[in-house]
């Protein structure tokens, strides 16, 4: 692991943009972010196709902006994209490992998080960076791996706070961090903050869209 450290810069939902030595990688540049989230970045990863994951026209405006960017993503998504970049769009799965952004990066898991038994589960795909950083997508898939720095779906159509708690608790980061909160309230969050922190056995906290840290 490179001794650099990270800096981890927090966008609307459930985007997060990860920069060491002058390269960055962004995961997640969805519908509900911000237009820009993955302009200029060296490297984009997509969990899933829900278009608050996964935006087509922001994905393209990365691209565009850096002609040597990549992507990495699970094939229901490669497959809307790889035509119009030829060469740039790698399908990954559970299990793979690659290095992006000179990042080096472990997928894990494979199904989106049950919504309701009557839709049916697309793929999802979670990614470890760096060894230290996890992003689950829309799952509380937990890696065979130590995670020090969980990025945390805090609130969604397919969870509820008992099940955000446990999943701090399996995982075991050291510090938890909010994403898909962009329809959590302002109202809402003191009491997620409060049974998160108390409950999960990890560090918790939360940053407003352009807020960095670093990990």
């Amino acid at each position: 692991m490179n001794a650099s450290s990270l800096t981890l810069t927090k966008k609307t939902h459930s985007c997060v943009r990860l920069e060491r030595n002058g390269q960055s990688l962004v995961i997640d540049p969805g519908g509900f972010t911000e237009d820009d989230a993955a302009v200029g970045a060296d490297a984009i990863l997509v969990t899933h196709e829900h278009p608050d994951h996964f935006n087509e026209a922001r994905l393209r405006a990365a691209l565009e902006s850096n002609p040597a960017a990549r992507v990495w993503t699970l094939r229901s998504v490669a497959e809307q994209v790889s035509a119009a970049f030829p060469g740039r769009v790698t399908t990954v799965g559970h299990g793979d490992t690659f290095t992006a952004a000179g990042l080096e990066v472990q997928v894990h898991g494979e199904l989106h998080a049950v919504i309701h038994p009557d839709i049916p589960r697309v793929t999802n795909i979670g990614f470890l960076v760096d060894g230290s950083v996890f992003h689950p997508g829309d799952a509380l898939t937990v890696p065979d791996h130590p995670v020090d720095t969980l990025m945390l779906p805090v609130m969604a159509p397919w969870n509820k706070i008992s099940e955000v708690i446990d999943y701090v608790r399996e995982v075991k980061p050291r510090r938890a961090i909010d994403i898909h909160d962009a329809l959590l309230t302002d109202l809402a969050r003191p009491i997620y903050d409060m049974q998160i922190g108390a409950l999960g056995g990890a560090d918790h906290g939360r940053l407003s869209p352009g807020d960095a840290t670093r990990l």
